[in-house]
């Protein structure tokens, strides 16, 4: 049992690690898109690991992100984590176990060699967890050891009999819904972890019953109600409202930009289109992976925006991008984006190249597009044509990109 009394206040929080919780199922959730596990499902265009994942980057005092996934669904992990590769903030996502106790154990176990100051266990499909949240949280570990985000119970609660008789009206007062992110101290948690591990437990359904368990006092910090946990078929309709409605409202200024993007041929064995890499009988010279497609809906974006262009950001002068994939370059245009307060709306490309054929990849090329820009797939259009044997691009000595690129920002006060 814990000594309670030897327990010493932090100053500060500094170097907080947050475990993102993936390894479930989401068989609640009525069915999947695609047959995609619930965390992996588009919200608003976006998948929903991704929104949790962005809501904790937010916060400067995380210094490590690690996901915890289903040992099957590392594609999806790497898809929806892609985007934020240039973070160095976002680690390798950890295989989960069969318990989500022993999952988190799992991720703890990835931390411990870091060993963080603190660690945020939250669930990654709640993805509306608020700043206001994670800050509460963060700041009650300076005082305490085991914190809990949760929400006072307001409603009269009933508990009944089999037969759905109420049997009892149980008191309100001291009643909380608890919810994630549960904040603790990296060691208090690791040693409640590995002590009911030893002690064969591997049954508690939260971190908070761990540490219940190991003896350590547990506090509450109050949420927002809007900090739900996504489950069913209805929540998700639910949340796709709630964005619609916040996202359309908040942004009224749309703006259109034109990219373009043309690479030559060089010996190789591949070309890199979309973010898809195709076999063929040369590939595209360049200083990074030469995606043009990428590189002109970049360029697109950055249009919109008036930020320049991709060589002003990444110039092909700088040894950091050589070889490096496109998917960063289109990445950080839509983060200066999101920096405006706006969102990418729509993306449509149009490739140039009597070979290779892009048709057969055309979808997953979709597929890589609407990720790194956090939309969804049905916004973004891959449209293939030849240059009729004319010039150079006829001539088969290279390939062209052309791109066109819609987002919305707020409007300027």
């Amino acid at each position: 049992m814990p000594d309670r009394k030897s327990f010493a206040p932090a100053a500060s929080m500094v170097n907080v690690a947050v475990l993102l919780v993936a390894a479930g199922r989401g068989l609640r959730a009525g069915g999947t898109a695609g047959g995609l596990p619930k965390q992996y499902r588009p919200l608003g265009g976006e998948p929903v690991l991704s929104r949790t994942l962005r809501a904790f980057l937010a916060d400067p005092r995380v210094g490590r992100i690690t996901t915890i996934i289903h040992p099957d669904d590392a594609d999806l992990a790497g898809a929806c984590l892609a985007p934020f590769g240039h973070d160095p903030r976002v680690a390798a996502p950890v295989a989960g176990g069969a318990t989500r106790q022993r999952s988190v154990r799992l991720g703890l176990e990835a931390l411990a060699e870091a060993s963080p100051d603190a660690v945020l266990i939250h669930d990654a499909v709640r993805p509306f967890v608020g700043a206001a949240t994670i800050d509460a949280c963060i700041r009650a570990l300076e005082v305490r050891a085991c914190v809990l985000a949760g929400v006072p119970v307001v409603d009269t609660v009933k508990r009944t009999d089999g037969d759905g008789v109420v049997a009892e009206t149980i008191p309100r007062e001291g009643l909380w819904r608890a919810a994630t992110p549960q904040a603790f101290r990296f060691d208090t948690i690791m040693d409640a972890h590995r002590r009911a591990a030893a002690a064969g437990i591997d049954h508690l359904t939260d971190d908070g019953a761990v540490a219940e368990w190991a003896g350590h006092p547990v506090h509450m910090v109050a949420c927002e109600e809007g900090n739900l946990k996504l489950t069913t078929s209805d929540d998700f309709s639910a949340a796709e409202q709630r964005l619609t409605a916040e996202t359309f409202l908040r942004l009224p200024d749309v703006r259109v930009g034109v990219g373009y993007d043309i690479h030559s041929f060089e010996p190789g064995d591949a070309v890199v289109l979309g973010g898809v890499r195709i076999p063929h009988s040369h590939k595209l010279n360049g200083h990074s992976d030469s995606d043009a497609a990428l590189h002109a809906i970049t360029d697109a974006i950055l249009g919109a925006i008036g930020d320049g262009d991709i060589g002003q950001h990444f110039s092909p002068a700088d040894d950091r991008w050589k070889g490096a994939p496109s998917s960063i370059f289109l990445a950080d245009a839509v983060a200066r984006v999101t920096a405006r307060g706006g969102i990418v709306a729509h993306v449509d490309v149009t490739i140039v190249a009597e070979a290779p054929k892009v048709g057969p990849h055309r979808e997953a090329m979709r597929v890589a597009i609407a990720a790194a820009c956090g939309l969804p797939v049905d916004r973004v259009g891959v449209k293939a044509t030849t240059n009729e044997k004319i010039g150079a691009v006829g001539r088969r000595e290279g390939l062209a990109a052309i791109a066109t690129a819609t987002i919305r920002l707020p409007v300027a006060p």
